[in-house]
């Protein structure tokens, strides 16, 4: 604590680093991960090879997928972060996928009946469903790509894990190494607590909640 208080700075200045290495990676991981997902959702056969491909490439370790990223992308923050959509697709794609199987036809079916366009029945039908459960896998990616952005720092992109690293280096600087790990796990449970809210408000059964106990409080009031 004594290095966080001391140095806010230098602190604050790597958990920007840390943050906008995440930032960035869950933009491009969602940009790859939701036509992944209309794919197999439309083609079934593709989940198998898809689903699997992605499976195998999240048992590879971090620090090795980082290694071998580096000759396309370079010793720097592209590297880790291409490591951390690569990461992240199996989680997002996978959750995109079951929400949108657990739609029913028959609501779909509606909605065509209604006269609604695709792009309406995307935008106004599938995304409210869906994104509950999109949410909740946004943030178990996030958690992820905090965790292995930390570990980034040892291939210079700097962010939150230079404090654990320097603090190894610097003859067992425990001052930095406890900063570093202690902002870190900060920084995952405010991201955790702003995603967990989100996913709480946007959650349909929440919000036809609040008007069926309206309507109980009413009838008991006339009875």
């Amino acid at each position: 604590m004594s290095y966080l208080v001391s140095n806010p700075g230098i602190v604050w200045n790597l958990v920007l680093q840390h943050l906008q290495m995440t930032l960035i990676t869950l933009v491009l991981a969602v940009g790859l991960a939701l036509p992944l997902a209309l794919l197999v959702y439309r083609y079934r056969w593709l989940s198998v090879p898809v689903l699997g491909g992605l499976g195998i490439l999240y048992t590879v370790p971090s620090l090795a997928l980082i290694i071998l990223l580096v000759p396309l992308f370079g010793l720097n923050a592209n590297s880790v972060i291409a490591a951390m959509v690569v990461y992240t697709q199996v989680i997002l794609v996978r959750n995109l996928v079951v929400g949108l199987q657990a739609i029913s036809p028959a609501v779909m079916e509606a909605a065509r009946g209604m006269g609604m366009s695709v792009w309406q029945r995307w935008w106004q039908v599938q995304v409210p469903l869906i994104l509950p459960i999109f949410l909740a896998g946004l943030r178990l990616s996030a958690i992820v790509a905090i965790a292995i952005a930390t570990i980034g720092a040892k291939f210079g992109a700097g962010g939150l894990g230079t404090l654990l690293f320097d603090g190894i280096a610097q003859a067992g600087r425990y001052d930095k190494i406890w900063a570093g790990a202690i902002a870190v796990a900060v920084l995952a449970f405010v991201m955790n607590a702003i995603l967990l809210s989100l996913e709480w408000a946007v959650n349909p059964a929440r919000r036809l909640g609040r008007p069926l106990a309206n309507l109980r409080l009413r009838l008991r009031q006339t009875v």
